[in-house]
């Protein structure tokens, strides 16, 4: 049983997001980790959720794996790049077909949304061509906006810890390498803090007609 889950969410086996997932994961086993590697690309599943959350899509066999590893894990690690101010479809759509309502949220009688994977921690990894400047104070910082706090936090992972690399367009071999070398860092360093306690287990969401009879759709949450 893995103490942290790392998710690739990069489709390139060749990107620099590929590297830097394999690099962390070195730091976190030196440093005493149990780690699981979930590259995307690698899975078969369908990314678009057809029929929204009107209608329950069964999980195809690389995503229940997906939901048990994450069931798993103490500690989430999300690596990817940015593109157009978001995250890949790939892992857009792994994270619409993964966080079931019922298994990954809830909504309470009140119509708030509760997170069901709490007591786990997270850290997102974004590398991106536009300087950290741009993307925070020009764009407003949507990619990680959405990632760290309206997907990770929201389904309950606290805290949620950053780490920013780029500019990668036109970086030197050398720079790369200080990037990977900074994750590594950060992965030992992280191990040293996992905590003793294994989180509970979400459970298996309800039926889809369950699911319509008690939610509260709520301004925060994903929609229809």
């Amino acid at each position: 049983m893995a103490d942290v889950l790392i998710i690739d969410g990069h489709p390139d086996a060749g990107s620099l997001c590929a590297a830097i997932a394999a690099s962390h994961a070195e730091g976190l086993r030196a440093g005493g980790a149990h780690v699981e590697m979930l590259a995307l690309r690698e899975l078969a599943f369908d990314p678009i959720l057809r029929m929204g959350y009107r209608e329950h899509q069964p999980l195809e066999p690389d995503l229940q794996r997906a939901q048990q590893l994450i069931a798993d894990a103490r500690r989430i690690v999300v690596v990817l790049p940015v593109w157009w101010g978001s995250m890949p479809a790939l892992l857009k759509g792994f994270f619409d077909r993964t966080l079931e309502r019922g298994w990954a949220f809830r909504y309470l009688p009140n119509g708030m949304p509760e997170g069901l994977l709490a007591g786990r921690t997270a850290r997102v990894i974004v590398t991106s061509d536009s300087p950290t400047w741009y993307l925070r104070f020009i764009q407003g910082d949507p990619t990680v906006r959405s990632l760290v706090r309206s997907t990770l936090k929201f389904c309950g992972l606290k805290p949620v810890d950053l780490t920013r690399i780029g500019p990668v367009h036109k970086s030197s071999a050398e720079q790369r390498q200080r990037w990977l070398d900074q994750v590594k860092a950060q992965g030992q360093a992280d191990a040293g803090r996992l905590s003793g306690v294994r989180p509970a287990r979400p459970a298996r969401p309800p039926s889809p007609a369950a699911q319509e009879t008690s939610a509260h759709p709520a301004p925060s949450a994903p929609g229809p």
